[in-house]
């Protein structure tokens, strides 16, 4: 297995804060915020190599980084190529930029650069490997329905299936949310190509989901304690303030 951290963003939403600095590189307390989430992968013992894919502008930025970090797993940096926010490939098409380029067939967890959250992500892996050949995503109930419609809303029946998914729904069904958390076993990965041949949404995953949700089985891990997603400067100050506390 391999892990693909996506951090091929421009930080847009979070400009006057950041300048020119990648966004899963911005501190919390003393450590760049992607370092929470490589200790997170350190834990997995089926990992052979993390994978970061960013553009043309902070790939450097990335690659000294990675070389500062060190750590037990290999970091492998991957360049999309785009230089400007109207170039970005957006999250699916840094997916299929990476994996069209391996050179072999692997299993991938696929995880936001901006994600930060308390849970044991080896649980996850767990669960996920278990349903194999199913994909699994990460979910989390932010208890806050209104909120929910800047996130993809999620359903799941007892069986932890997902059976619906809204992205940003301007009523959303619930609080239960998608992280930027994927587990894609090898024999899902032919089916970006069959998902790109019908549609031209790349942007967000979430669209990739729904998609495959509605043809194939997909089920969902659902975390209970912290979780943020670095969208913008009130989020990021309470993952601050939160990770410092503890």
């Amino acid at each position: 297995m391999k892990a693909l951290i996506l951090a091929a963003g421009y930080g847009t939403r979070l400009a006057s804060v950041i300048k020119d600095t990648p966004k899963p590189l911005i501190p919390v307390g003393q450590r760049p915020l992607i370092d929470y989430v490589v200790d997170k992968l350190q834990d997995v013992q089926s990992l052979s190599e993390i994978v970061v894919v960013s553009n043309n502008k902070f790939t450097p930025h990335f690659q000294q980084w990675a070389i500062s970090r060190g750590g037990k797993l290999p970091i492998r940096v991957v360049n999309d190529g785009t230089n400007t926010p109207e170039e970005r490939l957006g999250s699916v098409g840094d997916i299929r930029f990476v994996w069209e380029k391996e050179p072999s067939l692997q299993d991938w967890l696929i995880i936001g650069g901006d994600n930060l959250f308390d849970g044991d992500l080896t649980e996850f892996v767990d669960y996920a490997v278990a349903k194999s050949p199913a994909m699994t995503i990460g979910a989390y109930d932010i208890k806050d329905i209104q909120a929910a419609n800047k996130f993809g809303v999620i359903g799941i029946n007892e069986a932890q299936k997902v059976v619906s998914f809204e992205e940003k729904p301007k009523n959303p069904a619930s609080s239960l949310i998608t992280m930027c958390l994927y587990y894609f076993p090898r024999q899902t990965i032919g089916f970006l190509a069959e998902y790109l041949s019908q549609s031209k949404a790349v942007d967000a995953a979430g669209s990739y989901i729904k998609w495959l949700s509605e043809k194939k089985n997909v089920y969902g891990f659902q975390f209970s304690k912290k979780w943020y997603d670095i969208g913008s400067i009130e989020s990021l100050e309470e993952a601050r303030a939160h990770f410092l506390k503890n």
